[in-house]
């Protein structure tokens, strides 16, 4: 443990979903610290409360009971949410209608107005995941793991400490699976930002520096 507060901190979180006349137990007290620069994946079966936890830890949904800190802080505003993380999902959520470069540099525009720097910024982050050819592309011309790269590099465009990526290979071939988490891994590592890596895959877990298993509503090492 670093002397300094983890980026995010997690302390007995549970979360249950009511589901007909029952109430599901998702999560049961999990605890969870990510340090500075660390890389951490999370495995577990489907419907063990991957997604839940991530969207927990994002701050996108409230939890039950627990405590959540991000940077020893206990509230995240949208506008320190999109400065401190940068999320990448599993379909992407790409804006149709945009070329790459302006969905990449949607992320600039939840904190405020876009200038050169901005789309600097953006070009150069297209050009870091091999789409510098593609910026003016809307997603129905990219494939699939294109899209994610476009995803990826709008997940780093304002610079975050912490990148959550919620199974970013999960609708991607193998081939392009492999590329897109050795890019997420590489940039990750190069920029010093904490990666949350949630996957079904095995390999990919491995890489990361710390390895979680979700059953049961808690963690179990691997």
């Amino acid at each position: 443990m670093s002397s300094t507060a983890p980026i995010l901190e997690a302390r007995g979180l549970h979360k249950s979903y009511v589901s007909g006349e029952r109430r599901l137990q998702v999560l049961r007290g999990v605890d969870l610290a990510v340090e500075v620069g660390e890389s951490v994946s999370i495995r577990g079966e489907s419907g063990s409360g991957k997604s839940t936890l991530l969207n927990l830890l994002s701050g996108l949904d409230a939890t039950d009971a627990g405590e959540l800190r991000w940077e020893g802080e206990t509230t995240l505003s949208a506008t320190r949410r999109g400065r401190l993380i940068g999320l990448v999902f599993q379909s992407f959520y790409l804006v149709p209608e945009l070329d790459a470069l302006d969905n990449v540099l949607l992320a600039a525009r939840l904190l405020g107005p876009v200038g050169a720097s901005e789309r600097a910024r953006a070009a150069d982050l297209l050009w870091r995941v091999g789409l510098a050819e593609r910026a003016t592309h809307i997603p129905a011309k990219l494939s699939g793991g294109e899209r994610q790269r476009v995803a990826i590099a709008r997940a780093l465009m304002n610079r975050p400490q912490l990148i959550l990526a919620d199974e970013p290979t999960g609708n991607l071939d193998e081939g392009s699976g492999e590329a897109v988490i050795n890019l997420l891994l590489a940039l990750c590592a190069e920029s010093g930002c904490a990666l949350v890596l949630v996957t079904h895959n095995a390999a990919h877990a491995d890489r990361c520096g710390r390895r979680l298993f979700l059953r049961e509503g808690g963690f179990h090492s691997v």
